[in-house]
């Protein structure tokens, strides 16, 4: 945005007009940063919507600097580039690994800020410009800090690079690896003449040690050396032989291209492009007139190699290019949009030619009918048009006779107006039917490769040809339902359709959406194995009409069910405006993928590589314990693992004297659950635990008053339960597992916990199989048994017969624990 300059000097400066250009930009890099955690680092009281624009400024000054600054965060898996993955570069980027797609992404990075080189003053005093530093050849990211703490002690400005090397900021070697790509360039910090070619991409060599470039210029300029000058007058008279030049070379440059496009315009017209005008290519070497031109720098190379200092024709060639285009941006500056209605498109829409096309089937909502069709909005707010003659395959005489407003439709899409920012849609069967292969394909798109399975592709297509017909089937015995009930339906007050409750499939075309039963979505994903790990799949929940269910694949074999509210629907089929999971609320399914399912993986990947985290069942961990334990008796030993029961939860195994026990630990979007406290990394749950092994407890007067409130849901999540052991309890039977715990009302909470009447966790008696020293019972009363004999009876009146004992000091199985994947079959 450049403010514009007022002509008139006699005006006011109250009535000056603020006038600036307006153009759009790709915000994917900058909604990264408005939400991250640099961007609450950085700008700890800015709103949202102000930290994305500045991070749009800066993309347009310096792209390259803003994709290094989001790389050069590390996630708490000490991982560096995560951020990058949530930037929407292809359709296809999800099939990658994630590790092979950070390593083409680092580089990348390293080939453009090798080719565009980096201010290094300030890279080191600017934050946001730090980043580049970790890409430059030589460097990475812990050379790179420890330079910026290097440079803050001795002044934070450097003048030459030289000095690079004179304030030990790097060593020789990393030195001659990398000062070609930093550049000394003039700011208001340096105020004294610098030397020109720092900030060229000559190396030292040609100009410090060797002075090739130095004597290139004099003879050029035909200036005689005095050899009784002083060192710092030759120095400046050869700085000042450097500016002239490539002074002359600039004034060639500006010659070349003004006649250059004199001649284009008077044979074609003012239609010179000047951004892609490069003297370099286009410019004949017999066309050049400036003084470095004049000198034989190919006998001069001759001369030297002779000599015996080594070939250097090609550094030479280098030295007067960089005289004349001194270190030369490649990229080509920002253009704007007007004519370009593809780009325009892209960026108001969010949609491009391989994601919204002809023959792509979409789901909509009718908004308004006309005399000439139905206006629809698509799912990302993409407004769509089905004109009168594409709404049926019989003649149509008003759209109202066939769709109604606020009915969810599926569509064909047969042409896109990018000029209108419009979709022409249809919803004749016979468009319906056709293959995707047979529409016209785009010509942006690439060709399809001569390998490509065209038979496997045909197969898919009547695979999805024979769901479609099946759907537009059911969706036709509906509407001839619906008729023969009446042509009018109730409405309520608002004037909407009243709905009828019942469960219903789902008018959703989303890919993550399958109208499937519980059990095949659960086949989908383990059939599919390690590619679906991290994915989820979203279906009707058969429990409740406004329900979603989300299959959520946390590792390969183990599954998580979570369930979503629905608010805010037009008709059974169509999915809820709000999407709720307990308190936090989604606007769409994509939302609810980006915003739930995608930090839940965040936390598995922490958890998988934090230090004490095991891959191995629960039983391979306890075994460790033990061998540790009886190793180093004195310690207490505690591992991670993943819990084998309950999908999505993580297992604290720990051991205090001879049985290992453990603490159920919950994923969350927010962090890790224990107990009632959420925690935003492992190692803050773990400094909580080594303070309280035995977990977070409430008191009695704090539980029984939340029992007191029975409509409040629990939100703990599952408390630790003692591990398996052989030991005879005093019933004298064999314990072979954990008490199952007890199922629940609601997905993914706790039930209230059961009143405390002296036993249970917390109870100052409360007995443990793991006989540990803090919660360890008093010796029974009377004399103890005689030896091998059975332990004595627990007090208080026996059990009733046929009814099995109680555990010892339980007063009835742990709360909060989530249900087994068997009774949530059985409940859903």
């Amino acid at each position: 945005i450049k403010p514009g300059e007022d002509d008139d000097d006699d005006e006011d400066d109250d009535e000056d007009e603020w006038k600036c250009n307006v153009d759009l930009v790709d915000d994917n890099i900058s909604q990264l940063f408005g939400r991250s955690v640099r961007g609450k680092k950085e700008f700890p009281d800015m709103a949202v919507n102000l930290k994305v624009a500045t991070s749009i400024a800066r993309h347009a000054k310096d792209p390259v600097a803003e994709l290094a600054y989001a790389w050069s965060v590390a996630s708490d898996a000490g991982v560096f580039g995560t951020e990058m993955l949530y930037m929407n570069i292809h359709p296809l980027q999800q099939i990658l690994p994630k590790t092979l797609l950070l390593r083409q992404f680092e580089r990348v990075l390293c080939n453009a800020i090798a080719q565009v080189g980096v201010d290094f003053n300030a890279a080191c005093n600017q934050d946001h410009l730090h980043g580049l530093l970790t890409f430059v050849p030589g460097l990475g990211p812990r050379k790179a800090s420890s330079i910026k703490q290097a440079l803050v002690r001795i002044g934070g400005v450097i003048d030459s690079r030289k000095a690079l090397l004179a304030k030990r900021l790097l060593g020789p070697n990393v030195y001659n690896n990398a000062v070609a790509f930093l550049r000394i360039r003039p700011s208001e910090e340096l105020s004294k003449d610098l030397q020109p070619l720092d900030d060229t991409r000559l190396h030292p060599d040609v100009y410090n040690r060797n002075s090739w470039a130095q004597k290139i210029a004099i003879d050029a300029l035909e200036m005689g050396e005095n050899a009784n000058a002083s060192s710092s007058d030759r120095e400046d008279m050869q700085n000042t032989a450097l500016r002239n030049i490539m002074k002359d070379s600039r004034k060639e440059i500006q010659r070349l291209f003004d006649d250059t496009k004199k001649e284009w315009e008077a044979a074609y017209g003012p239609t010179f492009n000047v951004p892609a005008w490069d003297p370099k290519v286009m410019v004949p070497p017999e066309s050049w007139h400036d003084k470095v031109e004049e000198l034989d720098l190919e006998a001069f190379a001759a001369i030297l190699e002779e000599q015996g200092n080594g070939k250097w024709y090609s550094q030479l060639l280098m030295i007067k290019w960089e005289f004349r285009l001194p270190f030369q941006d490649p990229r080509k500056p920002m253009e704007p949009l007007s004519g370009d209605s593809d780009r325009l498109f892209r960026l108001l829409t969010g949609e491009s030619d391989q994601t919204l096309c002809p023959g792509k089937e979409v789901v909509g909502k009718i908004i308004r009918h006309s005399d000439f069709g139905s206006r629809v909005k698509l799912e990302g707010d993409v407004p769509g048009f089905i004109p009168l003659r594409n709404i049926n395959d019989d003649h149509v005489e008003s759209a109202e006779d066939f769709v109604t407003i606020g009915e969810v439709v599926h569509a064909i899409v047969t042409q896109v107006k990018k000029d209108h920012l419009c979709v022409d849609l249809s919803l004749r069967r016979e468009d319906l039917n056709k293959l995707p292969s047979s529409w016209e394909r785009p010509v942006s798109l690439p060709r399809l490769d001569n390998m490509f399975d065209t038979k496997a592709d045909r197969k898919l297509e009547h695979e999805k040809q024979k769901e479609r017909e099946a759907r537009l089937s059911a969706m036709q015995l509906t509407s001839d339902r619906n008729k023969r009930s009446g042509d009018s339906m109730d409405v309520d007050g608002n004037g909407k359709s009243k709905r009828s409750g019942r469960i219903t499939r789902r008018a959703c075309a989303h890919p993550a959406f399958r109208n499937e039963t519980h059990e095949v979505v659960d086949r989908e994903l383990r059939e599919a194995g390690d590619a679906m790990v991290g994915e989820a799949l979203i279906r009707p929940s058969y429990r409740k009409a406004d329900s979603l269910a989300i299959h959520w694949m946390v590792r390969p074999g183990a599954i998580r069910l979570i369930e979503v509210q629905e608010e805010d629907k037009d008709t059974d089929a169509s999915i809820g405006n709000r999407l709720k999971i307990k308190d936090d609320e989604y606007g769409s399914i994509d939302e609810l993928l980006g915003r739930y399912i995608a930090p839940l993986n965040d936390r598995v990947e922490e958890t998988m590589h934090h230090r004490k985290f095991l891959d191995g069942l629960e039983d391979e961990v306890d075994t460790k314990l033990r061998t540790q334990k009886s190793q180093n008796p004195g310690g207490m030993f505690y591992n991670l693992c993943w819990d084998e029961q309950h999908p999505g939860y993580a297992s604290l195994r720990f051991i205090t004297s001879n049985t290992p026990k453990s603490h159920a630990v919950g994923l969350s979007p927010d962090g890790f659950v224990w107990g009632a406290k959420t925690y935003s990394s492992w190692d803050r749950l773990l400094n909580d635990f080594k303070k309280n092994p035995r977990g977070p407890h409430k008191s009695s007067s704090s539980v029984s008053s939340s029992l007191q409130d029975s409509s409040r849901p629990a939100t703990l999540p599952p408390p630790s339960r003692p591990a398996e052991s052989s030991r005879p309890s005093r019933w004298g039977s064999k314990s072979s597992a954990a008490p199952a715990p007890p199922a629940q009302s609601r997905w993914g909470e706790a039930p209230p916990l059961p009143p405390q009447n002296g036993g249970g966790w917390g109870a100052p008696v409360a007995a443990s199989a793991s006989g540990s020293r803090w919660d360890r019972p008093p010796p029974p009363a009377g004399p103890p048994p005689s030896f091998g004999g059975p332990p004595p009876p627990p007090p208080g009146p026996p059990p009733s017969f046929g009814a099995p004992p109680p555990p010892p000091g339980y007063s009835r199985p742990p709360p909060g624990a989530p249900p087994s994947a068997r009774d949530y079959h059985r409940a859903h």
